[in-house]
């Protein structure tokens, strides 16, 4: 039986998209509920990524329904998403490598009133102690570790109700993975519910509710993230076994 809260703040049913005429995702159905971590797990080319950008607003929908806190997503820009609260971030952490750490940020939040803004600026940078040190350097100036920081804040500029984080860890020391993934147990703990996309299992399930495993652009598993057995269950869903 699926498991699911009677008011999800993401309500996916049957969602189908693609690049064209390439199907990617086939009847994708998933819910996340107020402040719970979900990770989304699964091979690469699993349609994981397709997932968010069509959730985002990044990717058309062409087929089912996905409703973000009862609002329709069909057709939706993704500056029209995050001003929802919706708000993804995507692989490869995409910041503007000529402008400081401090304009990016001010740049997530361009559409806020100046003092929200820096207020909310200063929140994101509280998070990460690394490279709120180097506010008034150049982004790309930064490590890749510190880099993808950077584009987490930018995130979180938006105080998302629901983040998608896709790959967060991607391309990071041990270190720095296990720094991003605390803020994602922290963002938890003050209430926002996040989407995380992450090839390094054990890690995802230590900072998430539940799970969702795909495979070829359908759900193949749905489960609590602390399931004894869960580890064997995701072997037979990606294998067969």
């Amino acid at each position: 039986m699926p498991i699911s809260a009677p008011e999800a703040l993401l309500d996916v049913r049957g969602l189908e998209a693609g690049y064209g005429k390439i199907a990617v995702l086939h009847g994708v159905t998933l819910t996340i509920n107020p402040g719970e971590v979900v990770a989304l797990l699964g091979p690469n080319g699993a349609g994981k990524t397709t997932l968010l950008r069509s959730l985002s607003g990044l990717l058309g929908i062409t087929g089912g329904e996905a409703r973000f806190a009862d609002k329709d997503l069909r057709g939706i820009s993704p500056r029209e998403a995050a001003r929802e609260g919706l708000v993804h971030v995507v692989e490869g952490h995409r910041i503007f490598t000529q402008i400081s750490v401090h304009d990016n940020l001010l740049l997530a939040g361009y559409d806020l009133p100046r003092g929200e803004r820096a207020a909310r600026v200063d929140e994101a940078l509280a998070f990460f102690p690394e490279i709120a040190a180097k506010r008034q350097d150049r982004g790309g100036a930064l490590s890749g570790g510190q880099q993808q920081m950077l584009a987490v804040a930018q995130g979180l500029v938006r105080r998302p109700r629901l983040l998608m984080l896709d790959e967060p860890s991607a391309g990071l020391s041990p270190v720095l993975v296990d720094r991003v993934l605390e803020v994602v147990a922290s963002l938890r703990r003050k209430g926002t519910a996040i989407l995380l996309v992450e090839q390094l299992v054990e890690k995802s399930l230590a900072v998430s509710d539940r799970v969702y495993a795909m495979v070829q652009g359908k759900i193949a598993l749905e489960a609590q993230a602390q399931e004894p057995d869960l580890h064997a269950r995701l072997e037979r869903t990606y294998f067969g076994n």
